[in-house]
């Protein structure tokens, strides 16, 4: 396996990706993976395309090409949905699980709709449960038998600070809570395995590191012995046992499908079923090596070139995942002007400036040039320019 492989992506020319952290470029096929979907199933098979086309085997189908990711077994990822209803659908059926606990423990840092899901949730059960947010580094020790579930994202969306996942998921065991990871930062970027970790639950999104797309569909993992223990709070018709059975009375699928909620996005899916070809033969080590040297030279050149940014990710690369952040007060205006200049990375307030670095597509080179863009960005004050200074409503 040779990295990058540029050649499998529709890269434009001139530009530097460092984005793929929020949203991965364009596979080459999954166009014609989608048009094939559009004009030849759907068009020509219209609804005997379910069948003919197997539309109801792609979540599955695709759910276990991501398991291979993400170190788990065959038959325990269900894919669709967001990732949202995905952090829901594990948060609920996890407070089931420990009915005598009132104690959701999260993190100062996690990703807002993780808190909102679960803010919403409580709100809706009304049985008095409580959301703890530590600061990251407090996490393990706030870990107290009181703890029903500990649902943490894995890597920090901002800074790309990553929690230790075997030593806090044995810690919430420990004390008898249930464990929720949020891969959204994680999958396809550093080695992930839920089996070894034994966590019962993981989420995803599929269009960061996995390139699936924007709006592409999420996933849920959920360890094989408790699957039949879960019991949904979304029972929708797709996580039934037999659907098409139209039972007045939920029953759920004996398996992973029982998470599986609405009508699948058969052409999200059939472009995600496409993205992941170019993982084919990857393996995860070499590219967390390759991850860990980008990255590493990406730090040593900014802050020798612009000491007026501020490294906001973590020093040890250990205790980081495929991100370098830096802090600058004028982060929002400097990353438009790089953008402007063909280096696409993205904001986060309130002054972090964020780089993403995907070795499917991204080499040395690319990140020396970048360097020298990023160098003629701060060193010339060019973020300065009004232009730059107007925020858009995406960030």
């Amino acid at each position: 396996m040779t990295l990058p492989r540029k050649d499998f992506f529709e890269l434009p020319e001139g530009v530097i990706y460092l984005d793929g952290n929020s949203l991965g470029p364009l596979p080459k096929g999954a166009a014609a993976r989608a048009a094939d979907v559009i004009t030849r199933e759907w068009g020509g098979e219209l609804i005997k395309a379910w069948n003919t086309a197997d539309w109801m085997a792609l979540p599955a189908k695709v759910g276990d090409r991501i398991a291979g990711l993400i170190g788990a077994p065959a038959g325990s990822v269900a894919t669709g949905d967001t990732l949202s209803i995905k952090v829901y659908q594990a948060l609920a059926a996890a407070l089931k699980m420990r009915p005598d606990r009132r104690v959701i423990l999260s993190d100062s840092g996690n990703f807002p709709t993780d808190l909102y899901m679960a803010q919403g949730l409580v709100s809706t059960a009304g049985q008095g449960h409580e959301i703890r947010t530590p600061a990251p580094e407090a996490v393990a020790e706030a870990i107290t038998e009181e703890v029903a579930v500990v649902m943490l994202t894995q890597v920090d969306y901002r800074s790309g600070r990553m929690h230790d996942m075997a030593a806090i998921t044995a810690k919430a065991h420990a004390v008898g809570a249930v464990m929720i990871w949020d891969l959204a930062h994680s999958a396809g970027a550093v080695p992930v395995d839920l089996t070894t970790s034994n966590a019962e639950f993981a989420v995803g999104c599929t269009y960061k590191y996995l390139n699936g797309g924007p709006g592409a569909p999420a996933f849920i993992y959920a360890r094989p012995d408790i699957v039949l223990d879960v019991e949904p709070a979304l029972a929708g018709w797709l996580g039934h046992d037999a659907p098409f059975a139209m039972e007045p009375g939920y029953r759920p699928a004996m398996s992973t499908e029982r998470l599986r909620v609405g009508t699948p996005p058969i052409v999200q899916l059939s472009i995600l079923d496409a993205a992941l070809d170019a993982w084919s033969g990857v393996d995860m080590a070499d590219l967390r090596a390759a991850s860990v040297a980008l990255c590493e030279t990406f730090i040593r050149e900014v802050e020798a070139r612009c000491p007026e940014l501020t490294l906001a990710s973590p020093r040890d690369a250990a205790e980081r995942g495929s991100q370098v952040s830096f802090a600058f007060e004028q982060g929002y205006a400097a990353m438009q002007a790089l953008i402007d200049r063909g280096v696409i990375g993205d904001f986060r307030a309130p002054n972090i400036m964020r780089f993403g670095f995907t070795p499917l597509y991204i080499e040395e080179s690319d990140v020396l040039a970048a360097c020298d863009i990023i160098e003629e960005v701060i060193k010339g004050e060019v973020w300065r320019d009004p232009k730059y200074q107007t925020k858009s409503r995406v960030t």
